[in-house]
């Protein structure tokens, strides 16, 4: 497949694994590369290229056309150094686009400061959305835009339902806005619904807003 997107994963422990494994199956070519002949030894049937190396050494990723893919991931496990310094020989050689695991605040600063495009930290999003899930159960899915604003699929609150739009007023009562409604009987989806559609207990709403006002609209039952 001409179009198949190319991933470099460097560090394969377990996030750097779960990760390959996840890109394979979404249909991506993926190089993976570690020093650890074991952890390479399990993904090279699974991977587009597999391969025993010391990530931090800059000859190694020299030979890897960093430029070429679409994405490289760096998953050094808990040191800061190598990370660092992977990082940096990554942004030198002229990657489009690099994610790191990060591992503290400072870390993830430092990292940002280089450039990098994205600082994960798996276990703090894992948690902070689990968290979320078990406290809303009615919120379905969670997109953050920026610092501020957010994105939440929810399910409609009972006080509001039998109203139209218009009626509820979303906007001047919670200073929220309903950017979609899925009806979840026949899964149709009106983006930018008409005010005057009825909203039933039977739908999601794709709602936009301040983080602070959407926390609030969370607790409306």
């Amino acid at each position: 497949m001409a179009d198949r997107k190319r991933f470099i994963v460097l560090g394969l422990g377990s996030f750097g694994t779960a990760l390959s494994r996840q890109l394979v199956e979404n249909g991506c070519r993926v190089t993976g590369v570690d020093r650890d002949r074991e952890l390479v030894e399990n993904l090279k049937n699974l991977l587009y290229e597999a391969v025993i190396a010391d990530v931090t050494e800059r000859e190694t990723l020299e030979a890897l056309a960093l430029k070429d893919a679409d994405a490289v991931f760096v998953n050094l496990g808990e040191q800061l150094e190598p990370s660092l310094l992977a990082a940096l020989h990554v942004k030198e050689l002229g990657a489009r686009r690099i994610v790191v695991k990060g591992v503290t605040i400072e870390h993830g600063k430092i990292l940002k400061k280089m450039g990098v495009d994205r600082v994960v930290f798996p276990e703090v999003e894992i948690a902070q959305e689990l968290a979320n899930h078990e406290t809303w159960p009615n919120v379905l899915d969670y997109m953050p835009i920026d610092p501020d604003y957010s994105f939440i699929e929810i399910a409609v609150p009972d006080s509001i339902a039998g109203q139209t739009l218009r009626e509820a007023d979303l906007r001047r009562a919670h200073h929220i806005w309903v950017v979609g409604i899925k009806d979840t009987l026949t899964g149709k989806f009106d983006l930018f619904p008409d005010p005057e559609i009825r909203i039933r207990d039977d739908h999601l709403l794709l709602i936009a807003g301040r983080k602070t006002d959407l926390n609030r609209f969370r607790e409306l039952r």
